[in-house]
C-alpha cells in the first residue's frame, strides 16, 4: 500500500468530505483536497497544476480553494483562485495554514485537514456568501495522485 493510501482511512476521507459539505453550506466557494506522495517541482507550482487538472479554475466566481498535501515531502499548500485573490487581503490564508500546521505537527492529519476546511469555509463566507442560486460546481471527494 502506498503512503498516499495509508495517509487516511476510508472513514477519515469521509469525515473530510463531510467537512467540505459543511464548509460549503455558507459560501459559494468551492473547496477540494488533493493528496499525493511527492512532487519533483516546488509545491506551490504543483498545487497550481493540480488546481488546473481538477478544473477548479472553471468556477463561476473563480473562488475555488485547493488544499494540496504531499505526504512523503511533509508539505502542504493552500491555493486559492483569482477571484479570491482579488477580494481578500495579503495573508488571508495564514490562519487556515496555522490551523492545519498545528494538527499536522502532532501527526493528526485528518483533523488538520478538517479544521483547515472549516476555517477556509468561514473565511470564504465573508467574501463569497452562499446564495440560493449556488450550485456545487466541483466534486467534494478527496482526489489522489
Amino acid at each position: 500500500m502506498s503512503h498516499v493510501e495509508e495517509f487516511l482511512t476510508y472513514a477519515e476521507e469521509q469525515e473530510i468530505v463531510d467537512a467540505i459539505l459543511e464548509a460549503e453550506k455558507n459560501t459559494s466557494g468551492e473547496i477540494r483536497v488533493h493528496i499525493e506522495a511527492t512532487t519533483n517541482i516546488d509545491h506551490f507550482s504543483r498545487a497550481q497544476q493540480v488546481f488546473h487538472f481538477l478544473k477548479m479554475d472553471n468556477t463561476k466566481d473563480e473562488n475555488g480553494v485547493l488544499i494540496y498535501v504531499a505526504v512523503d515531502d511533509h508539505k502542504f499548500v493552500i491555493y486559492g483562485d483569482r477571484g479570491i485573490d482579488k477580494a481578500v487581503s495579503r495573508g488571508f490564508w495564514d490562519s487556515t495554514k496555522e490551523v492545519i500546521e498545528t494538527h499536522f505537527k502532532k501527526g493528526d492529519f485528518k483533523q488538520g485537514i478538517v479544521a483547515g476546511i472549516l476555517q477556509a469555509g468561514k473565511e470564504l463566507e465573508a467574501h463569497f456568501p452562499w446564495d440560493h442560486d449556488d450550485t456545487n460546481e466541483l466534486s467534494d471527494a478527496v482526489s489522489k495522485g
